[in-house]
């Protein structure tokens, strides 16, 4: 029916037209009308009975409790305590970290006591050193598909064996050393390095005999040594391996106290092409130094300072913090002329603001420069002295001729250090080496400061997965004559990794129910535990920093929650929230229960959520049945029930792949999994060490009464005719069983129930949960050719013993869409018990209503689950579009329901997901057909000449390549393959958001004009609406989005205004009176004439390969 509203004054147009509408629509205009409101409740009325009808009769809801009931000698139920289990767990890993410091502890002692030991050695030569270079068996392959030419190595060769602790290959009898290839691994302080720590080799074999659980055993050194226990090959990337043990989250947090740093940059007009962007560079690999504990800004100075991005203050250096830094770090120009005093005067004044969150540790300016004549001795006496609480490091960056004296002045005289970054080749060591100067009160202070740290998440570089690793620093005992007999250098930092997966093993997991978890986080807010933590891929230089607001639904309870975690409270609060469905296409609103407490000597705490159904759980008892089956030699109807020749009598079982013995042979194949399970239990004992006995006992308890189910309910009933496809059971123990056997070949719902989206679902919601398969937007109708569409609907099975509730099961059917869009249309039309004549269309003389079967050309009829996915419809065309977001269907009927609050969006981000790589040029290119090196390439071409050439050559690389590599144009690379990446995605979801049940309304939109009628039908999660289907073009509406869409995540500017609550760590080391800063700073010791260069350049055109200046096929 359409309706069309003729022109009148526009005061009086859309009151009296909506009115005439409303009228129109609701009494008809050719004798049959939109069905009243009555009619539609009665449909509906129907439609709920039905669904219930067939629940009751083929659910097996009730049939299932009372065979719970009748075999109640076969289980006991248990109680979760929350608090107990809190302390339990919290203990259990305080306990397993504690193994892992007494071994931290004897490693450090062990190392200051070698290294102190050790004498030096000038003439030391690299084959006077015995160890096993790591990265001696790398394959590294070049791009073009040729194997790069290797440099002579020393190397023992060793052997190695697969092992399943650390998923590698290992040698238990000796270390491996990994060196950064920026490094020489010839030069005099390395081969020292690498003869004192050898003596470590014995210390971690050690340990390892006392605590075989122990995993990566590491010391990093300040010189960029890294020295690992067991022995395995290096994992490095294609082409050059650029990992240095001192920018990883470990290193950085283990050998300094956290820091508040502004970096300024001097981008005056003398600061052009080629030095600016050396600056660059520079600032973003200061910037990777950083870690979640630090607190950073950067600004660009002339005659003025200012921020180069939106942070107009100290943010935290995260991730997305620093990539917006980075960002705008590149779009950095020169201009005016230099005014050091702006940029100092800037940096004291984001120094001194007490107002904001900040580390308020040790307090730093970085300058970076071209040069400058000006001390600025007045803003340092105005600023920092006498007390110099701010560090200055200066930084000479370019070729120039500059006095660089008043560079260097600037530096000593604030504690700080001076450096120059000359070329391409000395930006990462000298971005980072400002770490030795910081780490020296840490030194002085001793004993005090030797404490051990427990970092972030992050990911292994040597394939364990995500660890998390405790730190402890290592001195330099030996006395200094120089500094008044104590030494104040850090000789590197000492870890000991834990994986994620062994302190997962310490908390309980199918006692607590499908819904039930726990977690635990840092200091920061930042999950160490949680379901939701499914990193999908990791750059291994940077953590794993997923927030607990960001791993859940964030709301006011859940703040307060992690802000007194944070602070180390024990606490318990029952609340309300949102929670996420497993596939992310639902949200529910449920109960919850959180109990927290701290994991002490640690900076973690630990957290537990449990719905109320989770308070208590089953355990069954079962020895009798195992040894029935062990000593009698027949197996017992229940086991018998797993084999596959039981299936077509009693369904087919699906096993949740859980670990029930460590003998079990694990299987994507359900039936040889069944079968390995029945023959293990044919020979292993009740009391088995090798078995879980919880879970195996539940199993079989689980079997027997799904069997029943299948027995005494299931086997005789016809379920074609009542329109269905399978029946089915899931229970907590494990077991899903599916009738008839048949339909089990089209199961697609995950075989672990707890995994369940289904399952899990249907717990948290009262009455019948109904789901289409997930159709996505681009999907076509011809997918749907030769099959046939089942809706699942599920519901709890809820048990009372002895007042003690719980949900141990969920049971369900399988409805045939074709079968049940007739009932749906016959439900909801005027056909009733009095009238089976069939169906019947109103005479043009008579007044009746439109129904949704007769009517189907003018009135549209659809139920639309919680969710805002089209579940059933009475036009046939809409059937190959089941299980699509309602808005891809009807989006002016979507859009007005939204609109009427029947529903409610929820966004939110995913902040670990994966993606393809944006379509971009490549900033910092050459002229199409010029090879564009990376840093690596140029770190690996410097090798082939001596070390003694060693900074000439990088003064080479400058001026060969890297001067037409960083002033061309863009350009896109070729023949490179894209490679994802880690990104943010924008999630939408819809719920049902209004409390009133049923509610009519009129769409209007201009001249046209169209009524509905939506109803929720009670015990279920659907809404039944009724309204006339569209026919006018003019009430187009925008359409709701629901499909998840990349994303920059919310406005990082705005998010830095109100920063989360967060606590840096307890201890602090930023000053020490004891310090000597008479060592602060050096210029480059080698500065060659021009003339030489030339010469080493026309040389070196001889010693490359031909191809090398004119390789066209290489990428970036």
């Amino acid at each position: 029916m359409l309706l069309m509203c003729s022109p009148a004054p526009r005061t009086l147009l859309p009151a009296l037209c909506l009115l005439l509408t409303g009228f129109l629509l609701l009494t008809g205009t050719d004798g049959d009308s939109f069905p009243q409101q009555h009619t539609m409740q009665f449909w509906a009325k129907r439609l709920e009975q039905e669904f219930d009808r067939v629940m009751r009769i083929f659910g097996g809801s009730q049939q299932l409790r009372g065979l719970y009931n009748d075999k109640r000698n076969l289980f006991e139920v248990k109680e979760n305590v929350p608090r107990k289990l809190v302390e339990k767990v919290a203990g259990d890993i305080e306990s397993l970290l504690a193994k892992k410091v007494r071994a931290l502890k004897r490693l450090a002692e062990a190392a200051e006591k070698f290294q102190k030991a050790h004498r030096w050695q000038d003439n030391i030569r690299e084959e006077d050193i015995e160890y096993y270079d790591s990265k001696a068996d790398t394959e590294y392959e070049d791009l073009e598909g040729e194997d790069e030419p290797r440099e002579p190595t020393h190397s023992l060769k060793i052997d190695f064996a697969d092992d399943a602790n650390f998923k590698a290959k290992v040698n238990y009898n000796y270390t491996a050393v990994q060196i950064p290839t920026d490094i020489y691994k010839g030069s005099t302080v390395i081969l020292n390095e690498l003869n004192w720590t050898d003596a470590l080799e014995d210390v971690f074999i050690q340990n390892r005999l006392e605590d075989p659980t122990l995993l990566w055993q590491v010391f990093g050194s300040a010189t960029g040594v890294t020295r690992y226990y067991p022995a395995t090959p290096w994992r490095a990337p294609s082409k050059i391996d650029l990992y240095d043990v001192r920018r990883r989250p470990w290193y950085i947090q283990g050998a300094s106290s956290p820091k508040d740093m502004v970096i300024i940059v001097d981008v005056s007009g003398s600061v052009s092409g080629l030095t600016l962007k050396l600056m660059k560079t520079s600032v973003m690999e200061m910037l990777d130094t950083l870690s979640d504990d630090d607190y950073v800004t950067v600004a660009s100075f002339h005659e003025k300072a200012e921020p180069v991005s939106c942070f107009k203050q100290l943010v935290q250096a995260n991730v997305r913090n620093k990539k917006v830094i980075k960002e705008a770090v590149q779009d950095m120009v020169a201009r005016g002329t230099t005014d050091y005093k702006a940029g100092f005067e800037y940096a004291f004044s984001q120094l001194q603001n007490t107002s904001i969150t900040r580390a308020n540790c040790n307090k730093m300016i970085m300058m970076f420069t071209d040069g400058g004549e000006d001390r600025v001795q007045d803003v340092f006496e105005r600023y920092n002295w006498p007390n110099k609480t701010v560090r200055v490091f200066t930084f000479s960056v370019g070729q120039h001729n500059y006095d660089v004296t008043p560079l260097q002045w600037m530096a000593c005289a604030n504690k700080g250090y001076y450096f120059e970054i000359p070329s391409i080749g000395a930006i990462r060591i000298n971005t980072q080496e400002y770490l030795d100067v910081l780490g020296r009160p840490m030194v002085l202070a001793g004993n005090e400061a030797k404490q051990v740290q427990w970092t972030n998440v992050y990911q292994d570089a040597l394939g364990l997965g995500l660890v998390v690793t405790g730190t402890l620093p290592v001195f330099n005992l030996t006395e200094d004559t120089g500094s008044a007999g104590k030494n104040q250098l850090i000789l590197g930092v000492m870890g000991i990794d834990v994986a994620l997966d062994d302190i997962r093993k310490l908390m309980p997991r199918y006692s607590l129910g499908a819904n039930g978890y726990m977690f635990a986080i840092d200091l920061n807010g930042y999950v160490l535990l949680h379901p939701n933590l499914k990193p999908q891929i990791i750059n291994f230089q940077e953590p794993v920093t997923l927030d607990f607001l960001d791993a859940e639904l964030e709301d006011e309870n859940k703040e307060e929650i992690r802000r007194k975690m944070i602070d180390g409270l024990e606490g318990q609060k029952t609340i309300r929230t949102l929670v996420k469905s497993l596939d992310e296409r639902y949200i529910d609103e449920s109960e919850r229960t959180y109990t927290w407490a701290p994991i002490h000597s640690t900076n973690y705490s630990l957290g537990l959520v449990l719905p109320p159904y989770s308070s208590y759980y089953l355990r069954a008892n079962l020895i009798d049945q195992i040894l029935q089956v062990q000593y009698s030699n027949k197996k017992t109807k229940d086991f018998e029930s797993l084999l596959p020749n039981n299936f077509e009598s009693e369904g087919r079982v699906f096993l949740a792949p859980r670990q029930y013995c460590k003998e079990l042979e694990q299987s994507n194949n359900n039936t040889e999994f069944l079968e390995n399970f029945i023959s293990l239990m044919e020979k292993v004992t009740p009391d088995s060490k090798h078995c879980d006995s919880f879970l195996l006992h539940n199993l079989i308890l689980d079997t027997g009464i799904t069997r029943d189910l299948a027995d005494r309910v299931w086997k005789d009933k016809d379920l074609l005719t009542y329109g269905l496809l399978a029946v089915f059971a899931a229970t907590d123990g494990g077991i899903t069983r599916v009738f008839p056997n048949k339909a089990a070949d089209d199961w697609m719902e995950d075989l672990e129930p707890h995994n369940a989206t289904y399952y899990r679902r249907s717990l948290d919601n009262k009455g019948y949960i109904f789901r289409a398969p997930y159709r996505e937007s681009g999907y076509r109708p011809s997918d749907l050719e030769n099959n046939t569409v089942g809706i699942l609907v599920s519901t709890a099975v809820e048990l009372d013993v002895s007042g003690k509730k719980l949900k141990p099961a969920v049971v369900g059917v399988k409805l045939d869409l074709e079968s049940w869009v007739e009932k749906f249309k016959v439900l909801a039309s005027n056909q009733s018990e009095r009238h089976p004549q069939g169906p019947h269309k109103c005479s043009p003389s008579a007044s009746c209503e439109m129904d949704c079967d007769v009517n189907n050309e003018e009135l549209l009829c659809v139920l639309i689950d919680d969710g805002g996915f089209l579940v059933m419809s009475n036009q046939q065309d809409h059937w190959s579009q089941v299980g699509k977001f309602f808005s891809e269907v009807d989006p002016n009927l979507m859009s007005a329901l939204y609109n009427n609050s029947f529903f409610t969006r929820k966004e939110s981000y995913d902040y670990q997901s994966l993606c393809a790589p944006k379509t971009e040029s490549n900033k910092g290119a050459a002229p199409r057909g010029i090879f564009v090196p990376t840093i690596a390439d140029v770190l690996n071409l410097a090798w082939i000449t001596s070390a003694a050439a060693w900074s000439l050559f990088q003064h080479l690389l400058l001026s060969v390549v890297y001067n037409s590599w960083l002033q061309a144009d863009d350009i896109t690379a070729e023949n490179l393959e894209p490679r994802e990446a880690t990104c943010i995605m924008k999630q939408t979801q819809y719920y049902f958001g209004n409390i009133n049940s049923t509610y009519s309304a009129v769409i209007d939109c201009g001249p046209c004009s169209r009524y509905f009628h939506a109803q929720r039908l009670s015990n279920t999660n659907l809404l039944f609406v009724v309204a006339e289907k569209m026919i006018c073009s003019q009430c187009d509406s925008m359409k709701l989005d629901q499909a998840e869409t990349r994303s920059e995540g919310p406005e990082q500017c705005e998010l830095v205004q109100m920063p989360r609550y967060r606590k840096g760590p307890h201890m602090c080391f930023d000053y020490n009176p004891m310090e000597d800063t008479s060592d602060c700073g050096r210029g480059y010791l080698f500065r060659p004439s021009w003339l030489l260069l030339m010469l080493l350049q026309v040389l070196i055109q001889f010693v490359l390969p031909h191809g090398f200046w004119s390789t066209s096929s290489r990428g970036l």
